[in-house]
């Protein structure tokens, strides 16, 4: 597995692929935006570790354009902790935010987490194939979603969120069972980070977000797909 660090702060690249190399990935390091997009367009990327402040190009524009044509995992890393800055980052398409100080060990499991997920998407559904509700449709073995017969790009983690609702359909899931559920963690995680997921799920599957034929509210307890 590949992994691209990007951070202009070079300390904090080295210190971050000591710890992914002792663990047997690959590592591509970039120093801002730009280097880490030419780095995609040269490599293949299984993850991508993200700063948010950075020179020439920023994370935030980043992320976005590397949203127009891969969905590979990327966690954010910013020394800011608001969560309006974590929305913002989570709504450009980031499936993690770690906040700097951080502990190498956490970034590391989180990496794994993330990886794991990302590799094995392909084969929990085969034996099911197709999840079809009304236009929606999931396919579960190559892990590509339409709408009306349009396709429709998901990041890794809004997928894993789509397809578990679509797997239950009708059935209400909190955001604790929702975060249990896609991270394989117990930790719990404050509404809004499923809430983003949720309004950006929406935003690409639904004609009108407003008023979803798909991805209901139950208002007070969490979220459904019908």
């Amino acid at each position: 597995m590949r992994i691209l660090i990007v951070d202009d702060d070079r300390e904090i690249v080295d210190s971050i692929a000591i710890f992914l190399l002792g663990e047997g990935y690959e590592v591509i390091k970039a120093y801002n935006g730009i280097e880490a997009l030419e780095s995609l367009s040269e490599n293949e990327v299984h993850l991508m570790i993200l700063d948010v402040m950075m020179p020439k190009l920023d994370g935030i524009k980043t992320l976005m354009k590397l949203r127009e044509s891969r969905n590979i995992p990327v966690i954010l890393l910013s020394a800011k902790s608001e969560d309006a800055d974590k929305i913002l980052g989570l709504t450009a398409g980031a499936d993690d935010y770690v906040t700097k100080p951080f502990n190498p060990s956490e970034l590391v499991a989180r990496v794994k987490s993330h990886l794991r997920r990302y590799t094995t998407l392909g084969s929990i559904g085969k034996q099911n194939g197709v999840i079809t509700i009304s236009g929606l449709s999931v396919n579960t073995e190559n892990r590509t979603v339409k709408v009306d017969g349009e396709d429709i790009r998901l990041t890794p983690i809004e997928y894993k969120i789509l397809e578990l609702l679509a797997r239950n359909r009708g059935k209400v899931f909190s955001p604790d069972e929702i975060y249990k559920n896609v991270w394989n963690e117990n930790t719990i995680v404050g509404d809004n980070t499923i809430a983003v997921h949720i309004r950006h799920i929406r935003e690409k599957i639904e004609i009108n977000p407003k008023e979803p034929r798909y991805l209901k509210v139950v208002w007070g307890i969490g979220y459904k797909i019908v």
